[in-house]
């Protein structure tokens, strides 16, 4: 069986397919709170930047399939220039995620933390954004942005840690690292 798994998932459709799949769940259960920024900067950990922003789009997609065939989002103008919007912010956020990711930080931890910060003040500035033309800028109280922030930095390091686990565990192949795994300067 891990045998299998491990075949499965050196194909380049693994790493995509499975955070489609998690974000498919994640609409279920978070519906318009989806963790795009922790998508996108896994994303952007995991995959080439052509890779990731695809796997994005599907994400997106995906989303907004679930939340207007099954959650039963309203069919009005409104509602589809929001989903445009957070399609539009989710493939901003991983542009920036993926630049950063690729920048040269020594530490690992150090370019995921500074690729989810950037993507996450591009994804909430953007969306933020379409507020002053969509309305709800009510939503985003530093109660609520913190919120979005928590979940989404949880996802991430959820994301990124199980990525992480999969060559140890023989699920993918063992990459070369785009950023260096040196320690945290003491």
């Amino acid at each position: 069986m891990t045998r299998s798994v491990g075949l499965a998932a050196r194909q380049t459709w693994f790493v995509p397919v499975v955070l489609v799949v998690i974000s498919a769940v994640s609409s279920w259960e978070f519906a318009c709170v989806t963790p795009f920024v922790a998508l996108a900067v896994a994303a952007g950990y995991a995959l080439s930047t052509r890779g990731a922003l695809l796997t994005v789009a599907a994400v997106w997609f995906v989303n907004q399939a679930i939340g207007f065939t099954v959650l039963n989002y309203p069919w009005t103008g409104d509602t589809i220039l929001w989903g445009f919007a957070i399609g539009a912010a989710a493939l901003l956020a991983t542009v920036l995620a993926c630049v950063t990711l690729r920048w040269g930080f020594r530490n690992s931890v150090t370019a995921i933390g500074a690729a989810f910060v950037l993507a996450f003040a591009a994804y909430e500035g953007g969306v933020f954004l379409a507020t002053f033309a969509l309305g709800g800028q009510d939503a985003f109280t530093p109660a609520i942005v913190s919120h979005v922030a928590l979940l989404n930095i949880g996802w991430t390091v959820g994301l990124v840690g199980t990525y992480e686990i999969f060559p140890y565990s023989g699920a993918i192949a063992a990459r070369r690292r785009r950023v260096s795994s040196a320690p945290l300067p003491v």
